[in-house]
């Protein structure tokens, strides 16, 4: 069901503030049975304290079995079904940019990848480029392709391995496939319409294969990254914003641009952050809530990196970052929100590579508390909590709940 249509009719303006953090990809699983997950092996006093004032519980963002992406996880936790509001990670990857889209443009996900010699992925992420690597080898590519068969192709730096494609030009469209096989060992995928009576989105992926071997033949000297991988082929849709549905006044902090993206196309303002010498940007973050603390009552605050770590099967260096947010949390309550909340937007366990299915553990701390026998912001203690399991919709209506923003529903 679409609750955002009941929240708009019953949303009411107040004064009181929201902290709602994401750690993207926090939870995790043991790397052997009976071992802790990432969140239980961290050394986390500052979460623990928290969790014994606060309730818990466990979130699923998509439906049980299914592992959503960075996108649709976030969307269901801004409170938009991700069933119902669907949108490719090239757009939120192009709005967190701030590249502006056009009815009839295309935007796609790159990301530079090692191709083995005899051309299957060897490594999805080319070693994980800095960003000024990224910048000098897509220089190369803006070089040798500006225009494929009159659509015109423009390219972004994004972060480290990831790129922006947008194609601009009449006629395209964007139910594609993606070229990513999302593992090693294989080839990259053709491009291929979702249906092959679909001129326009057959047109799209004839494109992007024309890209893909024109980029690995400009690429082919590269070292390490001498290959692309598309995915999140889409157009801008139009939805409601947020600050329309709750007449909140909305504000991310975040530094990678899919999240910046995915809070823009839902009207939320993205805040400047001073990045410095960590793409993660804690400081920085923390400096953009401070400055801008008077002009929004709710605040989206974003953490990349216990995803990554777990992508790349790092347990411990994963179990670092979560210790280094713990540190941060003092200062984040030092705010005095009137409601703070923590969460992932999906699970990304060290021990798969990968996104997975597994509920995300989620605590909610504001005024209107009931006893809770969770004692840790952890996997096993969230199943104690008193909030159960609970769909990743649900964290809006929670949080506008508790912090007063809610009337009663009917008579």
């Amino acid at each position: 069901m679409d609750i955002l249509p009941h929240i708009k009719e019953l949303s009411r303006r107040s004064p009181s503030k929201i902290l709602f953090v994401v750690l993207d990809g926090v939870g995790g699983l043991p790397l052997e049975p009976g071992g802790p997950t990432e969140l239980a092996a961290a050394r986390t006093p500052n979460l623990d304290a928290l969790a014994k004032k606060a309730n818990l519980g466990r979130l699923t963002m998509v439906f049980p079995g299914i592992a959503p992406g960075s996108g649709p996880g976030h969307l269901s936790l801004f409170g938009y079904d991700p069933l119902i509001y669907e949108v490719g990670r090239g757009v939120l990857s192009a709005l967190g940019l701030g590249v502006e889209l056009g009815p009839d443009d295309v935007a796609v996900r790159g990301n530079f990848a090692t191709l083995g010699p005899d051309g299957t992925v060897a490594d999805r992420r080319a070693g994980r480029p800095s960003t000024d690597e990224n910048r000098r080898v897509l220089a190369k590519l803006k070089e040798r392709i500006k225009e494929i068969d009159g659509v015109k192709v423009e390219l972004h730096t994004e972060s480290e391995h990831r790129f922006v494609l947008v194609l601009r030009g009449a006629g395209l469209g964007a139910r594609v496939h993606d070229t990513d096989p999302q593992k090693t060992g294989v080839p990259p995928l053709e491009a291929r319409p979702h249906d092959e009576s679909d001129e326009a989105s057959a047109k799209t992926a004839d494109i992007l294969n024309k890209f893909s071997a024109l980029a690995r033949q400009a690429l082919s000297g590269e070292p390490k990254i001498n290959g692309v991988l598309l995915r999140g082929v889409s157009k801008r849709p139009i939805w409601p914003t947020l600050g329309e549905i709750t007449k909140l006044t909305p504000a991310a902090v975040a530094s990678y641009p899919m999240y910046r993206g995915v809070a823009s196309l839902v009207g939320m303002t993205a805040l400047d952050v001073e990045i410095g010498d960590d793409p993660d940007a804690p400081r920085g973050k923390l400096k953009a809530i401070r400055d801008n603390w008077d002009a929004f009552d709710y605040f989206y605050l974003h953490f990349k990196k216990t995803d990554s770590t777990g992508e790349d099967g790092n347990f411990d260096e994963k179990v670092h970052k979560i210790e280094l947010f713990d540190e941060l949390l003092p200062e984040l309550l030092d705010l005095n929100p009137d409601v703070i909340a923590i969460t992932g937007d999906h699970s990304t366990p060290s021990a798969m590579k990968a996104h997975s299915w597994h509920p995300v553990p989620f605590l909610l701390y504001g005024p209107y508390m009931r006893n809770d026998a969770a004692e840790r912001f952890t996997e096993d203690e969230a199943r104690k909590g008193v909030l159960g399991d609970l769909h990743g919709t649900h964290v809006l209506p929670l949080l506008l709940a508790h912090a007063g923003k809610l009337q009663k529903f009917g008579a």
